[in-house]
């Protein structure tokens, strides 16, 4: 009885060992395959990004927009060779998609904010509403722009603070552009007393800022009555000049307003009031 038995039971084992070895060759065959499909397909990746980018460059394509799209393509085809690998070794690829966008909603989910600020940074990059080295308002911040990056655009404000901003809150809020035309007008006004000529005031300082340095011949600059109030006419003061003259020309008006006005010998604005007293019957 047991010799008998004896022979069977080894056969048994034998046939498990071959089983066993048969299925850790095939396991080996497949991990080789595994590793040889995942550098392969690391390398054409890797090749196509770089060959995508050097083709959109060339055809002038804002570069941050292209990091973008390389950034981008390069993560969504890892993920595709994940899971063909994975469909390589005989597991069920539909789970793991559902699995995937699942984990996609999760993400999107958590970080909203960070997402609004990448996509508004890809529409900055589109549509191009200022560019680096541009002096823009937006957001409550006035300054040049100093960088537009994936999730933020920094700007340096008129007092040389470095501030950074959300995408998401730039795209969403009214955007200044000052360097997008040539030239930009300077807006101030001169109070002139009652008894002042506004005529004669405003030949005087007609001439008087075209002598300012960087002010254009081109519009003309613009003197003219704005309004009146209780101290007298307001002229509205509004010289034209380029962007990058435009502080020294405000500055340099201010003065001119002043010296223009105190050489002519007008005296200083007062407020007049009548006052009517009326006899009780």
């Amino acid at each position: 009885m047991y010799i008998l038995q004896m022979p069977v039971d080894t056969v048994q084992v034998n046939v498990f060992v071959e089983s066993v070895k048969s299925q850790l060759a095939g396991f080996g065959f497949k991990l080789i395959g595994a590793i040889l499909l995942w550098v392969v397909g690391q390398w054409l990746i890797k090749t196509g990004v770089r060959l995508l980018s050097r083709l959109l460059k060339r055809q002038s394509i804002e570069p941050t927009l292209v990091a973008y799209l390389a950034n981008f393509l390069n993560i969504a085809l890892k993920i595709i060779l994940i899971v063909a690998i994975l469909g390589y070794f005989g597991v069920e690829t539909t789970s793991f998609a559902a699995l995937l966008a699942a984990a996609g909603i999760a993400i999107g989910a958590a970080w909203g904010g960070l997402l609004a600020n990448f996509a508004a940074g890809v529409f900055l990059v589109i549509f191009r509403p200022f560019a680096v080295g541009d002096f823009i308002a937006t957001a409550g911040v006035i300054g040049t722009v100093e960088e537009i990056g994936l999730f933020v655009t920094v700007i340096n404000t008129m007092d040389n603070v470095r501030t950074i901003i959300g995408n998401n809150k730039i795209f969403s809020d009214n955007i200044q552009n000052f360097s997008a035309n040539p030239y930009r007008r300077v807006d101030l006004v001169a109070q002139l007393n009652h008894s002042v000529n506004y005529a004669e005031a405003i030949n005087l300082l007609q001439e008087r800022l075209r002598q300012i340095p960087n002010v254009m011949e081109n519009p003309q600059p613009d003197v003219e009555i704005l309004e009146f109030n209780l101290a007298g006419p307001v002229l509205a003061v509004r010289p034209y000049c380029h962007n990058e003259n435009y502080w020294q020309v405000y500055f340099d008006t201010n003065k001119t307003i002043r010296e223009t006005l105190g050489s002519a010998g007008y005296p200083a604005p007062e407020q007049h009031y009548v006052i009517r007293q009326s006899s009780a019957v």
